[in-house]
């Protein structure tokens, strides 16, 4: 099975296990997208040529969401929240960093994800239940440190009050020719919380970031985390050492709400020259199901 087949399963299951719902994606179905500026502070310039990280402020769309296939659950039934952010370069290129607030995924390789997919529909608020999650750690080993992430996850305050993690390995490359291996993370400029018992109800989260940007603008602090010879780069069931070294090297003022304008597209691996995605098989998958994902609520279905 090549890799458009593949992706064409994982969308066909998704769709066989939480329903169809037109004009929607498949996965974080239900979102909203924000107009931002980023600021690169130029630390970045050392490892990357990358244009939008070496300096100056540059166009972005922001989009938050809930993870959700099912636009309909409540915001507290998808405790993971998503982050995605596509840089408009002067040029006319564009580069992408897509989030979550969890640090790893549940999936070391895409026949894994396919094989994981239909267990999703024993979830009950968004979280696998005990004996679910017993099955899952004996048959898929591998998975085991983001199935115990999502069963503890429970939501920030606000999508404007979490912590968001790119999950995946990218490699930035300097002039000379060098690759660092990186990971991207996202801290907020406001203080770190978790959603209050009784806040979850359908579109809390999408009503507490407009009133929060009547007052001003909202802030993130993009961080990169650099890995050494050992950390893996190929799979994202598996976090880095904490005491790997983290460099700020901008921040994202986020504006006002835009909406989802021509259905716009978010591509994890839509890089400009200075970055390379890494070897991992669930970043590499991750376009084609998109662009399946994309064209399927394009067509209106």
């Amino acid at each position: 099975m090549d890799k458009q087949e593949k992706a064409e399963k994982a969308v066909d299951m998704i769709e066989q296990g939480f329903g169809v719902y037109p004009g929607y994606r498949r996965a974080h179905a239900r979102g909203e997208v924000y107009e931002a500026e980023f600021t690169a502070n130029g630390a970045a310039a050392r490892w990357t040529t990358a244009p939008h990280f070496t300096g100056g402020t540059v166009q972005a769309a922001v989009r938050f969401s809930h993870f959700s296939p099912d636009p309909l659950w409540l915001d507290d039934e998808s405790p993971v929240k998503g982050m995605a952010v596509r840089f408009e370069l002067p040029d006319g290129q564009r580069a992408s960093i897509v989030s979550v607030t969890s640090p790893v995924f549940f999936a070391k390789t895409p026949e894994t994800f396919n094989e994981m997919v239909s267990i999703y529909r024993s979830f009950s608020n968004g979280k696998p239940r005990l004996g679910d999650l017993f099955s899952l750690f004996l048959n898929y080993p591998d998975s085991r440190s983001g199935l115990k992430a999502l069963r503890k996850m429970k939501a920030p305050a606000s999508f404007a009050s979490g912590a968001y993690y790119a999950i995946h390995a990218f490699y930035f490359v300097n002039e000379e020719g060098r690759r660092q291996p990186i990971k991207y993370e996202w801290e907020p400029d406001a203080e770190i919380e978790r959603l209050p018992h009784g806040k979850g109800e359908f579109g809390y989260f999408e009503r507490e970031m407009e009133e929060r940007l009547s007052r001003g603008p909202v802030g993130f602090r993009l961080f990169i985390r650099l890995g050494r010879p050992g950390d893996p780069t190929d799979d994202p069931t598996k976090l880095w050492p904490e005491n790997r070294e983290r460099i700020e090297i901008g921040h994202l003022s986020i504006q006002r709400r835009t909406g989802d304008r021509e259905g716009m597209l978010f591509d994890p691996c839509e890089v400009t020259a200075g970055i390379e995605p890494s070897e991992d098989r669930i970043l590499r998958f991750r376009p084609e199901a998109y662009r399946i994902s994309h064209k399927r609520r394009q067509e209106g279905r």
